[in-house]
């Protein structure tokens, strides 16, 4: 896939006098060059052909039917919505204003029963921002509140995907994966020792496999051992964020011993052990830009751990640079992979297909291709450049307005 810089300045216009941000689900965008992972590829003057919000046909060759609305994309990079990983968007506002932030509990009877569905927020201020990024959906995950320094229990709560699409419904598919966070910040949660969390740990699932119905490991409540039987039944995947090299080979070992469906998050020394991972199948969410130890779990961090995690055969994908307010620049952080060894289209795929993909959507999304959802971006050059922005953004067929909060502000005082 060569990576191609058309600037259409016109696209703005052209689109200004053919759509608008209804629910028009049935439309055509011709004369595009597509950028998609999957059969389709790039095409460098395709159509995308939309009907009742799905894609129906996209290529080279591809009717539109008379009397179908067209949208002329003049050339412009044409790209599937972004699936943004490791999100507390619905759940954040302001994250030193405790009121506003619902990714976390210090309730000490939840632990894995936590679960963000029902704190969503669809009228939260950075959802839109974080869409006029190009980003469509987004995995929002639980995090930790450590003010109350008694609560040991292990495991953040369940996370869910969510749809960014203005007056749909946000929640998309709940439960999609239980967090756990491993390494020195888990460790200083569970007796200070990162051997004493895997010991734990593993007696946790003995006993939650085991234990009489009013015998519950660890103060664990019925509650939340229900919700460790879909992650011990492998049926959820159990999504650990961990750094050192060390720990990853610990959580492969538990995974192996318990026949644990997992997801490594962070992992800046994932490249260490690339081929360890990729023997596995497991899968890894990154920041590629994360190179400058933060502690000692990170000593190893490097700007190649997601070249080198690909090249070992590894599922990546890239996320943004906070939870909630910089989430859509998830696509720069892709550009930094690529500048540093990433094949092109392997950092397109990693915002994409490769999230569709790692939390079992990828039928739905993740892809320009016939039967999936027009989820679908517009740009006014490279998606992965930080200067190119969207100049149309579909979710599920319908037409997303590009302002936010922000933009309106911006407009209010400049004048």
């Amino acid at each position: 896939m060569q990576r191609r810089l058309p600037v259409f300045t016109g696209i703005a216009l052209a689109l200004a006098a053919t759509a608008s941000p209804v629910a028009a689900q049935t439309f055509a965008i011709t004369n595009a060059h597509l950028l998609t992972p999957g059969p389709v590829g790039e095409v460098q003057n395709g159509t995308v052909l939309v009907r009742a919000g799905r894609i129906a046909a996209a290529g080279a060759n591809v009717a539109v039917p008379s009397g179908v609305r067209t949208i002329d994309a003049k050339g412009a990079t044409v790209t599937p919505g972004l699936i943004a990983v490791n999100t507390a968007l619905g759940l954040l506002e302001v994250s030193s204003v405790d009121g506003s932030v619902d990714n976390k509990t210090h309730n000490s009877g939840i632990s894995a029963s936590f679960d963000v569905q029902y704190g969503l927020n669809p009228a939260s201020t950075l959802i839109p921002i974080a869409r006029l990024g190009g980003v469509t959906h987004a995995v929002v995950m639980p995090d930790y509140d450590d003010s109350d320094k008694e609560r040991e229990l292990p495991f953040a709560g369940k996370a869910a995907l969510i749809s960014l699409g203005e007056g749909a419904a946000i929640l998309h598919r709940p439960g999609i994966g239980m967090m756990l966070e491993l390494g020195e910040d888990g460790a200083a949660r569970i007796g200070g020792s990162r051997a004493a969390e895997f010991v734990q740990l593993r007696q946790i699932f003995d006993l939650a496999r085991q234990a009489p119905r009013d015998e519950y490991p660890f103060e664990l409540s019925q509650a939340d051992v229900a919700a460790l039987k879909p992650v011990l039944a492998g049926t959820m995947p159990l999504i650990v964020v961990v750094h050192r090299a060390a720990d990853i080979q610990q959580v492969l070992k538990l995974a192996r011993d318990y026949k644990l469906k997992i997801i490594l998050s962070g992992a800046e020394e994932a490249w260490r052990v690339a081929d360890e991972i990729a023997a596995a199948k497991v899968p890894v969410l990154i920041n590629p830009t994360s190179n400058i130890p933060a502690n000692f779990d990170m000593l190893g961090a490097s700007l190649q751990n997601a070249s080198i995690l690909k090249a070992a055969g590894v599922e990546i994908a890239i996320g943004g640079n906070d939870a909630g307010h910089r989430v859509r620049e998830m696509r720069y952080n892709a550009g930094l992979a690529v500048s540093r060894g990433l094949p092109y289209a392997a950092g397109i795929e990693a915002l994409t297909l490769a999230p569709a993909r790692i939390f079992g959507v990828a039928d739905q999304m993740g892809s320009i291709a016939p039967g999936k959802a027009a989820d679908i971006v517009i740009w006014d050059g490279d998606p992965l450049e930080p200067l190119t922005q969207p100049t149309a953004i579909f979710i599920a067929g319908k037409e997303q307005p590009l302002t936010s909060r922000a933009t309106e502000l911006g407009k209010r005082y400049a004048r």
